[in-house]
């Protein structure tokens, strides 16, 4: 059993990273390009194909330039790996390793589909089924500031230096924002364990879609026995979703919060002294980043692998209640669609949205999202208690008091903002 664990392991993440992860990678820079095209009415990659004419052909094959990705890879590989004489050069040459790392590092507790049986081994279609998954990904996410702010300090320039400050400061910032959005999610599942959250939404309805549980569909009586809370809980849910993903972008560093790498004012931003594959290590962290944040959101708010709507219980599952065969494959299937979409969803923000002052990246981080995801966490934890401690208390002192702590929390935000513009004039 140990043997056939650690085989299975390999396999796992040899497969999940090179086969899934890398090319995705690769090809959301050709969707980043495409999707940019489309938005801007221009053509966008298109040429780059298999040259046939070097074979005896008589034409090359474009193939709707799907080879751009190997073509740009290539290219990173051939270039000249310039270092530059003043700067610092043993961090100059770890803070791209730093920053693309913590990425791949996070996606192995995401589970990319339901168990699978060979030869009569259950396998968990995840690489480390831990029980903090969510806390795991937070700790180990936000190493990549080091490596970004490493970058700017190691460039020893002025332009990269202060990229990589203003990366440590929107980082840490949205972090704050980025952990309190999802302490309400964790209070309905009363659990961290992903695969359990998956599971559970599969069964009783996805987290921003409950329209089906265990006991039926929204035209069951039997589904409103158990499914009311869960309606009451769409709110803060729906709150939770927008700080977090809002968040997500933050963390990425992607449009409209790309501050530290902004070409209008800094150049390049952290890396504007690197070239070739190092560059390129950069160029990998950030959308390895955005296919983590997709993955995490899929996962958490949109039921992961699971397909909605009763299907899986319908389609997937034999009578005894155990996964057919054939039904792993068609929730990763599943689970790569969704987040693909998502990958979309963060393209299409980038060149929709123009970019933020840093001044007002900064107000959102910390007054706007810090005191909505607080009061958040308040406002779901009183739905929740409510069944426990009755109605009645409900509403004579568990409602005053959300609304005394929304008051006391605008207040103080309000004379706090008062007073830093007196400070400033």
């Amino acid at each position: 059993m140990d043997f056939f664990f650690i085989i299975a392991s390999a396999v796992k993440i040899f497969g999940f990273t090179f086969l899934v992860i890398l090319p995705l990678v690769a090809y959301s820079t050709y969707a980043e390009r495409r999707v940019s095209a489309v938005l801007q009415d221009r053509v966008g990659p298109n040429r780059v194909g298999i040259p046939a004419t070097l074979f005896g052909f008589k034409k090359d094959l474009k193939l709707f330039g799907l080879i751009q990705p190997l073509a740009d890879g290539v290219k990173g590989l051939l270039k000249e790996d310039f270092t530059p004489a003043h700067v610092r050069k043993s961090f100059y040459w770890m803070a791209p390793a730093f920053t693309a790392a913590p990425a791949f590092v996070s996606l192995c507790v995401i589970p990319f589909g339901s168990a699978v049986t060979i030869f009569g081994y259950e396998i968990k279609m995840v690489i480390a089924d831990i029980g903090v998954g969510p806390l795991f990904i937070f700790a180990i996410a936000s190493l990549s500031v080091y490596g970004i702010t490493l970058a700017g300090w190691a460039s020893n320039s002025k332009y990269p230096f202060l990229g990589g400050v203003r990366s440590c400061a929107q980082m840490i910032s949205y972090e704050i924002a980025l952990g309190l959005s999802v302490i309400p999610v964790l209070l309905f599942f009363g659990k961290l364990n992903l695969s359990d959250i998956v599971t559970y939404q599969a069964a009783n309805g996805w987290l921003l879609l409950p329209l089906w549980n265990e006991n039926g569909t929204l035209i069951h009586e039997a589904y409103w026995q158990t499914s009311s809370q869960q309606w009451l809980l769409l709110l803060p849910m729906g709150i939770s979703f927008f700080v977090f993903t809002t968040s997500i972008f933050a963390e990425t560093n992607r449009m409209p919060f790309d501050l530290p790498e902004c070409e209008t004012e800094l150049v390049g931003g952290y890396h504007t002294e690197y070239s070739s594959m190092k560059f390129a290590l950069f160029f990998m962290g950030e959308y390895a980043a955005m296919i983590v944040g997709s993955a995490l959101i899929v996962t958490i708010f949109l039921g992961g692998w699971s397909l909605g709507f009763g299907l899986d219980s319908a389609l997937l599952q034999t009578s005894e209640g155990d996964w057919k065969w054939y039904a792993g494959l068609i929730h990763m299937g599943a689970f790569l669609a969704k987040t693909v979409a998502f990958i979309i969803f963060f393209i299409w923000v980038r060149w929709t949205v123009p970019r933020f002052r840093y001044d007002q990246l900064m107000k959102l981080g910390w007054v706007v999202f810090f005191e909505l995801a607080l009061f958040n966490i308040f406002l779901a934890a009183l739905i929740i208690a409510a069944p426990h401690i009755g109605l009645l208390n409900t509403f004579l002192f568990g409602i005053p008091a959300l609304v005394i702590t929304a008051l006391l929390m605008f207040f103080i935000t309000k004379a706090n903002e008062v007073r830093r513009k007196a400070k400033v004039t």
